[in-house]
């Protein structure tokens, strides 16, 4: 009940899903957490839910297409706790209905995701690191994608901005690590968030399963867990990594899920 106890951190897109599940977890486990989100009204209820089970947090609007906006976060959380221990870059967009192929994407939706995807993850830790220079150390935690790893056929920009923050990744722990200043990534593959759930059909999600090695898909806590494993100092030792959240489905051969399939039928 004390992993995270005295820090202080920001979490971006914490008011619902991954966000609000590692927002919960990290005030559980002792932290102060401010909540930034677009959605202010959904940061506001995610604050009296953690204030309901005792724990300390604060919402501020963000827009993380914005650089002020990013700055004033930050900001925030210094002047309402005195510092920042824990920075979580975890807004992320998707649009599958123009995040395409290469041929047929639009472009201003690449700009716009790079913006978002990426960008955001570059000004959140750049706000957030001479604040923590100045505390002595600090854990910063970007989510992270597993479409930064396996090429899909559409979603071009979200992949390769993903990867981008991957890369980003490892160059903010080796140019900030001699500062006790620490930077890992989650990288999740499909999590049951209440707008997956809402956007996925059944059939979409039992395909995933199909292909996972492990018998269920996953949950916004598997990767609240991790977050709050690299937030705490347990992985005092570990930065520059992405961690893979993703049941073990891109580990094995593309095709052990049909060939399962005909297994079953040929032993039928």
């Amino acid at each position: 009940m004390a992993r995270v106890e005295g820090k202080v951190a920001l979490i971006t897109g914490g008011a619902s899903g991954i966000g609000l599940s590692s927002a919960q977890l990290l005030a559980k486990e002792g932290a102060k957490v401010v909540i930034g989100d677009f959605n202010l009204e959904g940061a506001k209820e995610a604050v009296k839910a953690i204030e309901k089970d005792g724990g300390v947090a604060s919402a501020i609007f963000l827009d993380a297409s914005v650089e002020e906006s990013i700055k004033e976060a930050v900001e925030f959380t210094v002047n309402t706790y005195g510092k920042i221990d824990i920075l979580f870059n975890n807004v992320g967009l998707t649009n599958l209905k123009k995040d395409l192929d290469v041929v047929n994407m639009d472009l201003d939706e690449w700009d716009r995701l790079m913006n978002v995807n990426m960008k955001s993850v570059l000004l959140g830790s750049r706000f957030a690191i001479p604040y923590m220079q100045k505390a002595g150390g600090g854990s910063i935690i970007n989510t992270a994608s597993m479409a930064g790893f396996a090429s899909d056929a559409i979603r071009t920009a979200y992949g390769a901005s993903k990867a981008a923050v991957v890369h980003l990744t490892s160059y903010i722990a080796t140019q900030y690590g001699k500062d006790r200043i620490r930077c890992n990534a989650v990288a999740p593959g499909l999590i049951l968030t209440p707008a997956a759930e809402q956007n996925l059909p059944k059939e979409v999600q039992d395909i995933f399963l199909k292909y996972n090695a492990l018998p269920y898909n996953g949950e916004p806590e598997d990767i609240g867990y991790t977050v709050l494993f690299l937030a705490s100092d347990e992985s005092k030792y570990i930065t520059g990594q992405t961690i893979k959240v993703e049941g073990g489905h891109y580990i094995g051969n593309p095709s052990i899920g049909d060939f399962n399939d005909f297994m079953k039928k040929a032993q039928a």
